[in-house]
This record gives structure tokens, sequence and C-alpha cells, in this order.
């Protein structure tokens, strides 16, 4: 990352983030993990918030792709799958401090236990609060979302204090129009008062970022319309666009040896920073 040249205007500096929901051990999960792996080195992201992560009593897949990619790491499981962990993980390019994780409500009557993690990021430039999180899954469920993102947007409260704005990664499964979505963006009555994210897609993409795409052959088999559920949110923007999104584009849309990486793409944003 080059350092910033003088000390007045816009940064010039650029954080790259990157959101992925990885489809946990589904499909030809150990073929995928090396095509994971290749995506994510080709697109060299400073900060990485992914989704639907495996991991045991032993190892976990954040642990290991960190391990070859030279990451910092925090892995925290919400749920059992077949007897193998299920959950969300921060990578990081610099030391993570002070790594925290909350349950969001749902569980009762849907079976599916979620989670909000953060990772306070040691940056060269300042800490950085990051978060990451997956919302419950099924169209009927937009009441349930909207309960975790409030929970979600409190969180984010306790440790967004500081230079640098919240960065907030995730699988939402919810599109950008949705209550959900809205209270984060400004668009309805806010998740939490006082706090509201740019949406980095909205702000600096270029097409409609289906990141939930029939082009995905593992997308085609479930009858699904395109969507755009997965986002990269940053908290309005500070002192000399602190957090002021520049950048975004799709990653992991392409079969790497015949493989697709996921069910979903990525998404990576330009930050400045």
């Amino acid at each position: 990352m080059p350092t910033q040249k003088n000390n007045t205007g816009p940064l010039e500096t650029r954080l790259h983030v990157l959101s992925w929901n990885i489809w946990w051990q589904f499909g030809p999960w150990r073929e995928r993990a090396t095509a994971i792996e290749t995506t994510i080195r080709a697109a060299n992201p400073d900060l990485i918030a992914l989704q639907e992560v495996w991991g045991d009593k032993v190892e976990n897949f954040a642990k290991i792709l960190a391990g070859k990619l030279g990451y910092h790491y925090f892995y925290a499981d919400c749920m059992t799958m077949n007897g193998t962990g299920f959950g969300n993980a921060v990578l990081s390019r610099w030391p993570i401090t002070k790594p925290e994780t909350i349950t969001l409500s749902g569980a009762t009557g849907t079976g599916e236990t979620r989670n909000a993690i953060f990772a306070q990021v040691a940056g060269p430039r300042g800490d950085i609060p990051f978060f990451c999180t997956h919302l419950n899954w099924r169209y009927d469920q937009s009441h349930i979302r909207q309960q975790q993102v409030c929970e979600i947007a409190e969180f984010v409260k306790t440790y967004a204090a500081g230079k640098m704005p919240p960065i907030l990664g995730g699988d939402f499964n919810a599109e950008p129009m949705s209550d959900e979505i809205r209270a984060l963006t400004g668009l309805s009555k806010a998740a939490a008062d006082g706090l509201v994210f740019h949406d980095a897609w909205a702000v600096a993409g270029k097409g409609q970022g289906h990141t939930w795409n029939n082009e995905n052959p593992f997308v085609a088999s479930k009858f699904e319309p395109d969507r755009r559920i997965d986002y990269i949110f940053s908290g309005y923007p500070k002192a000399r666009g602190r957090g002021h999104v520049t950048g975004a584009r799709i990653i992991g849309n392409v079969a790497i040896d015949g493989i697709w990486p996921s069910d979903h793409f990525g998404l990576q944003a330009e930050i400045r920073y």
C-alpha cells in the first residue's frame, strides 16, 4: 500500500476490502478450497470478511487460508452442521486486536444460529473497526433480518470510535431495497440512532453487481433469480474522506481449472484510508 504524499486534501491511499461467502463444505469443497485460495491471492485484499467458514476442534478454513496467504485471522462459529462448525471469519494483513462476537436473534423456530464478529485491525495509519456477519437466508425471514441488523448496528456503535469509520462485510441475504438494508443505508428508520452506512456497490460499482448469479452453475441448480445480497458497508466518511468508497468490483466469478470457487461471487471495494 503506497504512503500518503501530503497532509492536506482527500486521502490518496486506499484500503482493499473483500467480502465473500465461501459455501462451507458444500459441493466439491476440497477442490473449491484451492480455487478460493487462488482467487483471494490474485485479489490481494488488505481485509477479508468470510462467511460460511468451516471449522472443528482442531482446524478451521480461516486459519488454513491465513497461514497460506500470510494473514492474521479471527474465526467464530455460530452453529454446527454434521458435526462441523459453520461460522464467520476476518482475515487481515495487519494484527487483529480486541476480537469480539455476538449471537444474533432468530434461532428460535428457524434452526439457524447466526453471529456477528468484530476485529480491531492495527493498520499502518490507525486502527480500523472491521465487522463481518451472515444473516438468515429464507425469503420469508425479512422480519428476522431486520432485528438482526438492529443488533449488528448497536454492536458496531460499541466499537466504532476512532479516526476510521466502521466497515461491515457480509452475506445479508437481502436485496438493496429490502427493509433490512434500507435501515443500514439511511433510506428508512436507522437500525441504530446516529449510524448510517454507504453501500460500496451503490457508490462505486458498475452494473447490477449480482453476487447470487445464475452464470454460476451452483446457483443455476437452485432455480432462483439473480440477486445482489452480499455487501461491503462503510460508515459515513470522516476527515479527509476516510471511509469514502472509491471502487467496487465482483471477484470469484470465473471457474479456476474448471472449478467455481463458491456458489456466491465475492465483492471487493477500495476505500480511502
